[in-house]
């Protein structure tokens, strides 16, 4: 009974390995499979059985199944066509006052950025402290431009 789990797992473990190279699923599971024993009696799997101590395994055939197809069921909620007209302006309006806003922050940010110095504050006579924040700045800065970037993506999918 081991040894039987032991094939299937290697069977499968081969299958998927062809499958994730390229060849089709269905070829490689009609191709041969063979188990060689070599003198120290470590076993090894291949498609090719050249040389002494190799045999050929006995697989069962691949059983394949259709796939199943996707449908709503009949009583799924439905949206009709100017309600869901109605969500999308509203979804649009909340991603522009979402832009404006990360737009203004950007606006506000490289303002305090001032191109990469910044005005020091009171408490931080020591220059890794201004390097600290002014890193922080930047990061926000990024930060932002990745958001509106995401934003603008968002609402052009929408037209």
């Amino acid at each position: 009974m081991k040894r039987f789990y032991l094939l299937t797992l290697v069977a499968t473990t081969v299958a998927m390995t062809i499958s994730v190279c390229g060849i089709n699923l269905a070829q490689a599971a009609d191709s041969d499979i063979y188990v060689c024993t070599d003198a120290n009696g470590v076993k090894t799997y291949g498609n090719v059985g050249e040389g002494k101590g190799c045999k050929k395994v006995d697989l069962p055939g691949l059983q394949t199944f259709p796939a199943a197809k996707k449908t709503a069921p009949g009583n799924f909620p439905k949206v009709d066509d100017s309600t869901q007209k109605k969500r999308d302006a509203e979804r649009k309006q909340i991603l522009s006052d979402e832009l404006r806003s990360e737009q203004q922050k950007l606006t506000d940010l490289n303002a305090q950025y001032n191109n990469g110095e910044p005005d020091r504050v009171g408490g931080e006579r020591n220059y890794a402290k201004y390097q600290e924040r002014t890193q922080g700045m930047k990061d926000d800065i990024t930060r932002t431009q990745q958001n509106i970037d995401a934003l603008q993506r968002e609402l052009n999918g929408l037209n």
